[in-house]
């Protein structure tokens, strides 16, 4: 697929590679024909590459871009795919609907960036179907940045299959600016022998919202998976996280761990959730909520930081 230069649609590329900078993105990426890319800024695309072994396909719709991206079987992506979504006004709607595969023995890494860094009435939303093939591997990294203003809603949704031998990783994180309110569903069906591992990490202050739910069932023999959460929330923040974990197979193994820091008047709930209705399986759990350690707060005052400054530290020392 012939790339679409992002020079020639100047102030809009301008502003949402900025936008991709501040949120941790190298820009350079974007304009190297030698690597996979997508940028979406509202519901325009700007710029789309594919390489060998990939076949990207997009369409632009009302309010966002509807995207299937497959990875052709038995290709191993040397380098990662770079995703670009954002928004830079300070209100509208984003819908983005992605139909990946990966293919049979394929393997590829995503790297994506969602950037909102002037939202003060911003919709995002995501939904999402994921086929990992036989003895495929995908890993997904997710990273949001969101400006001071909180005033966006992330509503991103998605369904994972994984076949045998299949493997999944997944790290979203939300931690540069405001969250704003996120609601974050994912579900995922994992067969035998596959393994799949999901990290969150979100930082809520003022009176963000946080809502996280992740769900894998262990239908097939020896599958693996983990979930992994860690919140921090300060101020007037909420959170709330549901883990639930399924094993329903021989030998399937399942651990849910969720660790969620408050501070001020924040208020969090953590409910992991276990099921096996095999006697070969096994699925384990653990939950944690806590203050900063005082200690550590006051060996970095000591050092000339104000409270606020030192909680900080810590708080993105845990979520990095």
């Amino acid at each position: 697929m012939a790339p679409i230069s992002l020079n020639t649609l100047s102030r809009e590329a301008e502003d949402i590679t900025a936008a991709y900078t501040a949120a941790g993105g190298d820009a350079s990426v974007l304009h190297n024909h030698d690597l996979a890319s997508l940028v979406i800024s509202g519901n325009k695309v700007l710029s789309a590459n594919g390489t060998e072994g990939i076949v990207l396909e997009k369409k632009e719709t009302e309010h966002g871009v509807d995207i299937k991206l497959t990875i052709k079987k038995g290709y191993k992506i040397p380098l990662p795919v770079h995703l670009c979504f954002g928004l830079v006004p300070k209100d509208g709607l984003q819908e983005i609907k992605m139909d990946f595969v990966a293919e049979e023995d394929s393997a590829v890494e995503l790297i994506a960036h969602c950037t909102f860094p002037n939202a003060e009435k911003v919709i995002h939303k995501m939904d999402a179907e994921m086929l990992i093939g036989k003895n495929a591997a995908l890993k997904y990294t997710e990273t949001h940045f969101h400006g001071p203003y909180g005033g966006i809603q992330v509503l991103p949704k998605a369904h994972i299959k994984i076949e045998e031998g299949g493997s999944y990783y997944t790290n979203f994180s939300l931690i540069s600016g405001r969250v704003g309110y996120l609601e974050f569903d994912y579900s995922v069906d994992a067969e035998k022998d596959s393994i799949c591992e999901m990290v969150t990490k979100v930082y809520g202050k003022a009176d963000d919202k946080i809502k996280i739910l992740e769900r894998i069932s262990l239908n097939g023999e020896n599958a693996r998976s983990v979930i992994k959460s860690r919140l921090a929330i300060t101020d007037n923040a909420e959170s709330m996280f549901r883990g639930i974990t399924e094993g329903h197979a021989p030998r399937a193994r399942g651990h849910v761990d969720c660790m969620e820091v408050i501070q001020g008047n924040a208020k969090a709930e953590a409910v992991p959730i276990v099921r096996v209705d095999n006697p070969l399986a096994k699925v384990t759990h653990e939950a944690a909520i806590g203050c900063v350690d005082k200690k550590e707060v006051e060996t970095l005052m000591a050092r000339g930081l104000e409270e606020d400054d030192a909680i900080d530290i810590i708080v993105k020392g845990m979520l990095a």
